[in-house]
């Protein structure tokens, strides 16, 4: 069984991918890492820049993300920790998507899902090769592939119940942005509905799991 766990720094949350990586997992071992700089289509922000710590001059001159995709092709299962971003900034991959935030979160409930947050409080292990720091795609392509591996060893899930929990939404409790932001989505329901119908109606790029959750709360 192999899986090629992947992974993308950006510009900003817009995208505009300024590095790829990948590992392969294949039964058990972490193997094949590769990882590009890669020359974004947008200026890097500063934001980004204070966490991944890749500068404009690093990837001046490296090619596209287009020019380089092609060798991270070639695997039936692509593996991310929150699959719908780096899904969503790529170009089309051949193959199926596990997300292993959405695996996280039904295994391991009332912790936070953060890669190093789980990380430690698993306890994972994880043999990082020396120069590679959090934040950075090569880094975190290995975190998440053990976490990958304790999830199997925890769960004993087959490919097909991964593949059903990581394309079936997730229930949020939490509302992330706007005037509510920090409070439980089930209250603000109870209080403000009309607010959850606005956002609805006008915020066009709602993630599938915070539509689902608001609809959930609307109805219960």
């Amino acid at each position: 069984m192999t899986f090629r766990v992947i992974d993308t720094e950006t510009c900003g949350l817009d995208g505009g991918i300024v590095e790829i990586a990948t590992v392969d997992l294949i039964d058990g071992e972490i193997v094949q890492p590769m990882s590009d700089l890669v020359s974004p289509d947008r200026p890097i922000s500063h934001e980004a820049m204070a966490i991944h710590h890749i500068t404009e001059e690093m990837v001046d001159g490296k090619p596209r993300i287009a020019a380089v995709i092609g060798k991270y092709h070639g695997s039936p299962y692509y593996v991310a920790h929150n699959a719908a971003f780096d899904r969503g900034v790529l170009p089309e991959m051949h193959g199926q998507w596990i997300c292993t935030l959405k695996l996280a979160q039904a295994l391991y409930p009332n912790i936070r899902y953060s890669n190093q947050y789980l990380r430690y409080a698993l306890k994972l292990d994880v043999i990082v090769p020396e120069g590679l720091y959090p934040h950075r795609a090569l880094y975190d392509c290995y975190v998440t592939a053990a976490l990958l591996k304790r999830i199997i060893a925890d769960s004993g899930w087959s490919v097909e119940k991964m593949l059903e929990i990581s394309n079936s939404p997730t229930l949020l409790r939490t509302l992330k942005f706007g005037k509510y932001r920090g409070q439980k989505i089930e209250d603000i329901a109870l209080q403000d509905p009309d607010y959850l119908r606005w956002m609805l109606k006008s915020i066009k790029d709602l993630s599938g799991d915070m539509r689902f959750s608001i609809e959930h709360f609307l109805e219960k």
